[in-house]
């Protein structure tokens, strides 16, 4: 009554009716709704209800009686915590009140109380009479529910928890933007406007970095923050009562009250239509590009084991399993290169894109590419038909399904594409293979991935999903006389009426060729139904296999509509496979570029 009215009211009467204070009047904006209890107006169901109800709960004493001291610990605190869940327990204000009538404090008595409960997160010790520090106590009720020390701060070992440890750690590795192990002036200065919207003056940076000095040994290294300097700066804030500051640099980075990443926070809402795909845009590669620079310590354009580790040092958990080397491209080494990385990511974007927004949340995509939300990475594609009907795309990434029965040579046909030939498919592991296959091709001059998936040979059924796609790819074994005879059907019973345009691969095609056991011969079957004629591949070669057929692949799928005339012409492959040569030569002169100033 005495913080609504500014004074203290001649008659007190038992219970004080519910108040709100609203959020334009608080230093925390937010709104406070503050209930009083009584025992002799109310029941104990009552209380129990508030208690169960309550973010915070004050626990007003008398400072000149002994007694209502005492009840704090025999009586309120037993029975709040009964009626709160132990692994979440509301905090609780220490209120010593009436302070005017004494002259000494009561703050010895209650300090032995405030360190056996964790959940008391402060005492105020105030007057309503004289009006002292009542603003103040509810101030630190507000504080006590939005930056709470539970969390961070263990009181008995004084030390930070591990969680909040845990959380900083991968917030000063996020902010370390050229992973040297410390933060300097620019990112600090980066860091500072990011979490609070203002610059840190240089004056400023040299005293927070003489306070580390002073207190640590191995805080500051080369006029930079280490993360023991950094950890040791938040544990001065919260040992200082400041607990609003690490609260706000938590939340900057996503992590909600339990210092969890919240859910919003790494899975923003994107709306995505039917027949519709995703991928990551522009902003978003060249994001994803400065994530592998920065962990691409000795500049091989490929990331090793070590490097990759450190890359998902941010992860709760490894996002990569061993079959992503066998997806994308990778050094001799076995190493993912620059273009198995990004091409890695485009996989995920298309097929699993709430995962990818999750990846992209925990390296910190919206913070250091300073977007509202990683949302902003992707780009959703319009529906196909729409291209179809325009006869144009914008898209940067076409699926292609692999048809053929088992022996047919499917996988090596994936494992070519991304140029390995038969030597170096026989070192993967059988648990380590893919079923995708994923790289660039070059389309008349520009650069687009081209999504493999080898479909398992089950002719009775086939789901949407496999169907959908945007060139399909039938493969025969011409050493096989019975390999082609599937082709033949899976074309017939699912795509012989359907706008996909289809090929036809006659692998293998280092073995003498045997005469297959169908009604037609390929070719014949390949102009019956106007399709290209049949394409020979093998893999069986001494170095890469060649990409001319998945540039042909690629074309088709970026124009499903040119007329099978057009595929005949050699200069239309020709054309195709020139802008190809010439464009990976430019873009690798062009990554090298980048790096070289670094």
């Amino acid at each position: 009554m005495t913080l609504v009215s500014e004074e203290f009211p001649a008659v007190v009467p038992y219970r004080a009716e519910e108040i709100t204070i609203p959020a334009d009047v608080t230093p925390e904006r937010v709104p406070t709704h503050i209930v009083d209890y009584s025992e002799a107006e109310q029941t104990d169901e009552q209380l129990y209800q508030e208690i169960s109800k309550a973010n915070v709960i004050c626990i007003v004493y008398s400072v000149n009686n002994k007694k209502s001291i005492e009840k704090v610990t025999s009586h309120w605190i037993p029975l709040i915590n009964e009626r709160t869940d132990k692994d979440s327990r509301v905090p609780l204000i220490l209120v010593g009140n009436k302070s005017d009538l004494v002259e000494h404090s009561s703050m010895e008595t209650v300090l032995p109380i405030m360190n056996k409960y964790t959940e008391i997160e402060t005492c105020v010790e105030c007057s309503a009479k004289n009006l002292k520090n009542i603003s103040e106590l509810f101030y630190y009720a507000q504080k006590a529910v939005l930056h709470p020390t539970g969390p961070l701060y263990c009181p008995e070992k004084k030390e930070m928890r591990s969680a909040c440890v845990r959380a900083l750690a991968r917030i000063f590795k996020v902010s370390d933007l050229d992973n040297d192990g410390i933060l300097n002036d620019h990112e600090l200065t980066f860091f500072q406007r990011t979490c609070f919207n203002t610059p840190l003056a240089p004056q400023a940076l040299e005293d927070v970095k003489n306070v580390v000095r002073k207190n640590l040994t191995d805080g500051v290294r080369d006029n930079g923050l280490t993360l023991k300097g950094f950890l040791f700066l938040h544990t001065l804030f919260i040992q200082r009562g400041r607990h609003e500051t690490t609260w706000a640099v938590l939340r900057r980075f996503g992590y909600d009250d339990d210092l969890e990443l919240h859910q919003d926070y790494l899975f923003p809402l994107l709306k995505i239509p039917p027949d519709c795909t995703t991928e990551l845009n522009h902003n978003a590669y060249l994001f994803l590009q400065s994530v592998f620079d920065k962990h691409d310590k000795d500049r091989d354009y490929a990331l090793s084991p070590e490097e990759l580790m450190d890359l998902f040092d941010v992860f709760p958990y490894v996002p990569w399993g061993l079959d992503v080397n066998s997806t994308v491209c990778t050094n001799d080494q076995g190493w993912i290169t620059y273009q198995g990385y990004l091409s890695q990511w485009t996989l995920t974007t298309y097929l699993d894109v709430q995962r990818c927004l999750e990846y992209l949340g925990y390296l910190g995509y919206s913070i250091i590419a300073e977007q509202e939300s990683q949302a902003s990475a992707i780009a959703v594609t319009r529906d196909k038909k729409h291209d179809l009907q325009k006869k144009q795309t914008q898209r940067n990434v076409f699926r292609c399904h692999v048809f053929g029965i088992t022996g047919s040579g499917k996988t090596g046909f994936l494992q070519g594409f991304l140029g390995r030939n038969l030597v170096r498919q026989r070192a993967i592991k059988e648990e380590h293979k893919s079923y995708y296959a994923i790289s660039t091709a070059h389309v008349y001059g520009q650069e687009k991935y081209l999504l493999l998936h080898e479909i398992f040979p089950d002719f009775d059924f086939l789901s949407e999903t496999e169907l959908s796609c945007d060139i399909v790819c039938l493969i025969y074994d011409v050493s096989n006389p019975c390999s082609f005879e599937y082709c033949a059907q899976i074309f017939k019973q699912y795509f012989m009426d359907s706008k996909t345009p289809c090929m036809l691969i006659a692998a293998k095609s280092d073995l003498p060729e045997t005469k297959q056991q169908y009604c037609m011969t390929p070719l014949e079957f390949c102009r019956k139904h106007k399709m290209p004629p049949p394409q020979s591949y093998t893999c069986n070669t001494a170095v890469a296999p060649s990409k001319d057929i998945f540039i042909k692949l690629t074309t088709m799928a970026v124009y499903p509509h040119i007329t099978h005339a057009d595929l005949k012409s050699s200069t239309f492959w020709l054309r195709a496979s020139v802008g190809a040569t010439v464009c990976a030569m430019l873009g690798f002169a062009m990554y090298r570029a980048l790096l070289r100033p670094r």
